[in-house]
């Protein structure tokens, strides 16, 4: 947890699995989630290190698949979404669990609560929904009380990340996301190395260092479970880059 962490080596991921997070590791954060803005370097980037990686390359995200899939269009790119809910591998095949009852009454009370506050909107996702509060940080408190109490009320879980709280189904996150992608081929095998930004990730860096990898933070220094640190979503481009 030491927060002093050094820059990851330029060979870090020779012969490794990379997992990457897209929101403030690929591209920087936007003030809503259609608001992002994707280069055409970072598809290209992908592209690329799918090639060098033999396919041992996959995002982990927050963000719904189809959406995700769309802004990073790269043939065969394993995906998993939605916090680890959804996953579609590199041969298009895709799975996820039943849709939660209760999950349409907690849009809809998402959406009356956000339709009176100016600057907060609800993300559906197909499995979950995110209530974001960026355009109103004033909103938190009321926010994560009313995700919360929908919570216990639905019996999913509350997931919290930089100015947003959702609702997604339980026993799952980006931990279990990365131990089963890795579990596969190519993935299988090979040191998972995960590249990160958000307390969303910290699952993710403890479950690829208990694998034999390790994680990789984005941004300002705090206690994290990587092992290294990058300053920023240039860092990152920068380094894979080089890497």
């Amino acid at each position: 947890m030491n927060e002093a962490l050094p820059p990851p080596p330029a060979d870090l991921i020779d012969g490794a699995s990379l997992y990457l997070d897209f929101d403030g590791t690929l591209v920087e954060i936007a003030e809503t989630p259609d608001g992002v803005v994707v280069e055409p370097l970072v598809p290209d980037l992908v592209a690329a290190l799918t090639v060098r990686l033999g396919g041992r390359l996959a995002l982990i995200s927050g963000r719904a698949i189809d959406g995700l899939a769309a802004m990073v269009p790269v043939p065969g790119l394993p995906i998993s979404g939605s916090h680890g809910v959804e996953t579609r591998w590199a041969d298009g095949r895709r799975d996820g669990p039943d849709r939660a009852e209760g999950l349409d009454a907690a849009i809809a009370e998402m959406t009356a609560f956000a339709g009176g506050r100016q600057g907060v909107l609800v993300e559906e996702k197909p499995f979950g929904v995110a209530l974001h509060y960026r355009g109103d940080p004033e909103a938190k408190t009321d926010a994560h009380a009313l995700v919360a109490g929908l919570a216990e009320r639905t019996g999913l879980d509350v997931q919290t990340g930089k100015m947003v709280v959702e609702l997604r189904p339980a026993g799952v996150d980006k931990g279990h996301a990365l131990r089963r992608l890795h579990a596969a081929n190519p993935f299988a095998g090979h040191d998972p190395i995960f590249v990160g930004d958000d307390d969303t990730d910290e699952a993710a860096f403890v479950a690829a260092t208990a694998l034999g990898g390790c994680g990789i933070l984005v941004g300002p220094a705090r206690a994290t479970a990587a092992r290294y640190r990058l300053d920023d979503v240039t860092a990152v481009r920068r380094w894979l880059k080089g890497a």
